[in-house]
């Protein structure tokens, strides 16, 4: 990823055109989580999903994303990371043709969960041209980082203003279909802009990417079918044992393999594993916010999809501006640990407020604003130190599977924490007795919140207690990010 000069490494002149492309992959890749947000009642009342089995237009594509993402890193490390990220960018474009021209649930689950695959090439392997772009300068790195996280947040918040004003103006099927030109686009651009990056050499842990994969479909279907079967029905139970069993047998498939999918002693990196339970509550947090709070104000509130997409602007700006200007001045300031645990704190309360303060009868200015900026603060103080945790300690040559690990803790946890939050509204709702659709509808989508406030304070307690902020690493980021 450099140029050498008369024996000296140089910095590529390439390296920022490089990054905006790189940003804008990210911004894709977590787009593609939200941008169906607002649009969701259009596909439910489309293709007749359920309430509950909605979910799996979003969880479709995060649990391929995040099962996958381990093989994609370690493609990216054995392959070269360009030829994995055009690769990505190949099956997410075609992907997404296939989703938007959806013709039923079956159809439009498969495009999601290939978009997922796409997306789990593309990320890991952006992630580590980043880092190797950037690794000789310490200060444009923490702006690089800067620039990456504040992508991938603004895609998730824009993504539900995008999807909106699509859905509003469009139809459903181009909240999937505008990934085609970006995708087109991508592919071309690359060769010229991204070097071809390093390979190395090994073998590919197939049979581990299979089984963590499976593990995780199981265990998020057995949490949504509790919803119609029971907990205690054989289906569930089993169903949940499997993924469980699975998801050992992928561990001892680590252990006892020569070159496996997750060398289990990367583990011992120092806050590697706290910085992907950090992701994991953070993700578990934020992702019914966003999906909860969707539902909330088109389905009780009676918002338009635009209105619903414009609602979530001030978060998106929020995010934006706070993780370019500030995020790097906090963390040089205050620490790693300080900003993680103050960020899913504060992600906590928003949640708390939610599940308090969102009638029947509520208001954009009282009911929503507050609340979502206050989430969108926790957010933007917690998403790039958890990152920075979770792979700063790791060796050059494992980077691409320590940002795989990152991004699949990330996804994991949005995945069984949104699963478990719908079966909670489901649960609830259901309960209401003497409640008129509307009013039970809500009661869910605050427990669902509440529930999901708790998730985040957790996150915040195992940060403060397992997180720990060298004082050298503190002091590589610049204050000038």
């Amino acid at each position: 990823m450099s140029i050498q000069v008369k024996g000296l490494s140089q910095p590529d002149p390439r390296r920022w055109m490089a990054l905006a492309l790189l940003c804008l992959a990210n911004f894709m890749v977590i787009m593609d989580t939200s941008i169906i947000g607002v649009a969701l009642p259009a596909i439910q009342e489309a293709l007749g999903y359920s309430q509950e089995s909605l979910q799996w237009v979003f969880n479709a594509y995060v649990i391929f994303f995040g099962g996958l993402l381990l093989l994609g890193g370690r493609l990216s490390d054995l392959f070269g990371q360009r030829r994995i990220f055009m690769w990505g960018f190949l099956i997410l474009t075609l992907a997404s043709l296939l989703a938007g021209l959806a013709w039923n649930e079956t159809a439009l689950n498969l495009g999601r969960a290939l978009q997922g695959f796409g997306s789990a090439l593309i990320a890991p392997s952006a992630l580590t041209i980043v880092m190797m772009l950037f690794s000789g300068n310490p200060k444009e790195l923490g702006k690089a980082l800067g620039f990456w996280g504040a992508s991938a947040a603004a895609g998730g918040s824009a993504g539900v203003f995008l999807g909106g004003v699509i859905t509003e103006w469009l139809s459903w099927e181009w909240t999937f279909l505008i990934n085609v030109p970006v995708g087109v686009l991508a592919l071309v651009l690359s060769p010229g802009l991204i070097a071809k990056g390093t390979r190395g050499k090994g073998s590919i842990d197939l049979i581990g990417s299979v089984f963590v994969t499976a593990a995780l479909v199981l265990i998020v279907y057995g949490i949504v079918a509790a919803e119609h079967n029971g907990w205690r029905s054989p289906e569930t139970i089993w169903t949940l044992v499997l993924g469980a069993i699975l998801f050992i047998l992928f561990l001892i498939i680590q252990v006892v393999k020569k070159q496996p999918l997750v060398p289990l002693g990367i583990l011992k990196t120092p806050n590697l594993a706290a910085g992907n339970i950090a992701l994991i509550m953070l993700s578990g947090g934020w992702i019914p916010l966003w999906y909860f709070l969707n539902l909330y104000m088109q389905q009780v509130l009676k918002f338009s999809a635009f209105a619903g997409g414009v609602a979530l602007l001030p978060m998106t700006i929020l995010i934006a501006i706070f993780m370019i200007v500030l995020t790097g001045k906090l963390i040089a300031a205050f620490g790693v640990k300080a900003n993680i645990v103050i960020g899913l704190t504060a992600l906590g309360g928003s949640m708390i407020l939610f599940s308090n303060y969102t009638p029947v009868d509520g208001n954009f200015l009282m009911n929503v604003l507050p609340a979502s900026l206050l989430g969108a603060l926790g957010m933007s103080l917690a998403y790039i130190p958890s990152m920075m945790a979770a792979m700063s300690g790791a060796k050059p040559e494992e980077a691409g599977l320590a940002s795989g690990l990152a991004n699949t803790s990330y996804q994991i946890g949005s995945a069984i924490s949104l699963a478990v939050m719908v079966a909670i509204a489901a649960t609830t709702s259901a309960s209401e007795i003497g409640s008129n659709t509307i009013e039970a509808l809500n009661s869910g989508f605050q427990a669902a919140f509440f529930w999901s406030g708790i998730v985040a304070f957790t996150g915040a307690v195992l940060a403060l207690v397992f997180i720990r902020s060298p004082k050298k690493a503190e002091s590589d980021i610049p204050k000038t990010m």
